[in-house]
């Protein structure tokens, strides 16, 4: 697939650095990887306060970090999840995103640092991720936010979590406003069209993903539990609605695309993105892709009109 030109530019750069032998290589090593490289800025214009914190969490405390806006009166609140194959990345790679987010939809926005694997497989993150949604809902009134209007959001392997927290509480008093899915992870198989047309697509590839699953997953047989694989989940019925937005050059695109068409067919709420000439993680690239401006915007109205709603 042709890319867009600031998407071609960044791929050249990349296409110097040697990938990894995803066959033998060890987590530590890809963790290494990912912090030789620049974190963005994260910003904050458009925000009141930005502050870590903790929450109590079912294996110890989880640190998140606390996006504020400017706002009178309890605000939205939205969790996010970031992405990083389930093994990688923080709430100080993905800060940017989050601040932009926040800034833009009016909502508090809290990205919590979920336990990874290998250290904690499957379901480690899904248990952190349902627990800190609690727990955050349980302290609206402290953190300012209302309780009737959360949301979750996340990237990638965060979508994942995001669309599993969805699941999990919709008929759970919090009643989980939307959910705003970025590329999402939705099928541990990597066995749709693009992840074998797109399987050495920059950024992410066919192998990245499946070394991604072999390090989170306990077994293969995990892959087949919707809470790992919301793409298997056959019951959507009352699941929130959902804003899914996907990269044409990525791997993902399919299942993504697939997961949205099952919510449809459930009677759920959808909105769906495909941005073309883009690659997988382009959201983070802020000041580098306009399409992550523009992704990220978008992201941001789809929270504004389901908190209005």
């Amino acid at each position: 697939m042709r890319l867009d030109p600031q998407a071609q530019a960044v791929a050249d750069q990349l296409a110097n650095i040697p990938r990894p032998d995803f066959s033998s290589l060890s987590v530590a090593g890809y963790r290494a990887m990912i912090a030789a490289f620049p974190i963005a800025p994260a910003g904050d214009d458009g925000l009141a306060s930005i502050l870590d914190d903790t929450l109590p969490g079912i294996a110890g405390p989880l640190p998140v970090r606390i996006f504020r806006p400017f706002g009178s009166g309890p605000l939205p609140l939205t969790v996010f999840f970031h992405g990083g194959g389930f093994v990688s990345c923080s709430i100080d790679t993905h800060a940017n995103i989050c601040s932009r987010l926040a800034a833009m939809s009016g909502s508090i926005v809290v990205s919590v640092d979920y336990r990874l694997a290998p250290e904690h497989r499957f379901p480690a993150a899904v248990d952190d991720a349902i627990a800190a949604v609690r727990s955050l809902h349980a302290r609206a009134a402290a953190l300012g936010a209302n309780p009737a209007q959360v949301a979750v959001a996340g990237d990638s392997a965060g979508g994942t979590l995001a669309a599993v927290v969805a699941h999990a509480l919709r008929d759970d008093p919090i009643a989980i406003r939307h959910q705003l899915l970025l590329y999402p992870v939705t099928d541990a198989a990597c066995d749709s069209a693009s992840q074998h047309a797109l399987a050495d697509a920059p950024v992410l590839t066919r192998a990245m993903m499946q070394w991604f699953w072999r390090n989170y997953l306990p077994d293969s047989e995990a892959g087949l539990d919707p809470r790992a694989s919301p793409l298997r989940q056959t019951d959507l019925d009352r699941v929130a609605s959902a804003t899914v937005i996907t990269a044409g050059a990525d791997p993902l695109r399919d299942e993504g695309e697939a997961y949205a068409r099952a919510l449809v067919e459930a009677g759920v709420c959808v909105t769906q993105q495909r941005w073309n000439g883009h690659f997988h993680g382009f959201a983070s690239l802020l000041g580098t892709l306009d399409a992550a401006a523009e992704a990220l915007a978008f992201g941001a109205l789809q929270l504004r009109h389901a908190f209005d709603n």
